[in-house]
């Protein structure tokens, strides 16, 4: 039973490292995107509100460590609570900042910063929406992957064979059991018979 639970860390390592990398992008993008020109308001480098916290560092520290758990795990319950925490943190980049009015009027994460459409919508998906589709697809993939293969076999203790020496006939016992061999008596013949017994035998007939 536990052999089935353990799986090899090749099975994750791929997909881990990815989330973690991707995670580690929502979480810093916001600080050092406006080095160059790719920001949400407000477009200062560093500069930090709790809109940032909840909306990026968070689900960006959340898919870190659950990467590297996916990525290090020899075991199949922890790859799949490491590839569990990837599909959320990728979840709340992608569904975030769509669900926060419901918790405040204003835009906790902000507005893309860019002059113009094409590099609003570049900023829109590098900063939550196509970061939290590809995190959520490559989670998946990976928990899948996962589930599907088969576990190792736990290692059965086996006890070393204990050596039996062989049994050794005394050299006198063998030599005794082949004197012991009968060997059928030979008839004599009449010229063999000592003449006294000859002699007996026909007095007596």
């Amino acid at each position: 039973m536990f052999g089935t639970l353990r799986i090899r860390r090749t099975h994750g390592i791929s997909g881990g490292v990815l989330i973690a990398l991707l995670g580690i992008w929502g979480g810093l993008i916001p600080f050092i995107g406006p080095y160059f020109h790719y920001a949400y308001t407000p477009d200062k480098a560093w500069t930090y509100n709790t809109g940032r916290l909840w909306l990026e560092i968070l689900p960006g520290a959340a898919a870190l460590v659950g990467g590297f758990m996916l990525a290090v795990a020899r075991g199949r319950h922890t790859a799949l609570f490491g590839a569990f925490l990837g599909i959320i943190s990728g979840a709340w980049f992608a569904l975030g900042n769509v669900v926060a009015p419901l918790w405040t009027t204003a835009t906790p994460a902000g507005v893309p910063a860019s002059a113009t459409t094409l590099m609003r919508v570049v900023e829109q998906i590098g900063f939550f929406t196509g970061l939290g589709v590809v995190m959520v697809l490559v989670a998946a993939a990976a928990a899948g992957r996962i589930t599907a293969v088969p576990g190792l076999a736990a290692p059965v203790a086996t006890a070393p064979a204990e050596t039996v020496p062989a049994e050794t006939v005394p050299a006198e016992t063998a030599s005794s059991r082949r004197r012991r061999i009968l060997v059928p008596a030979r008839r004599r013949s009449a010229d063999e018979v000592p003449v006294a017994d000859r002699e007996d035998t026909q007095v007596s007939g």
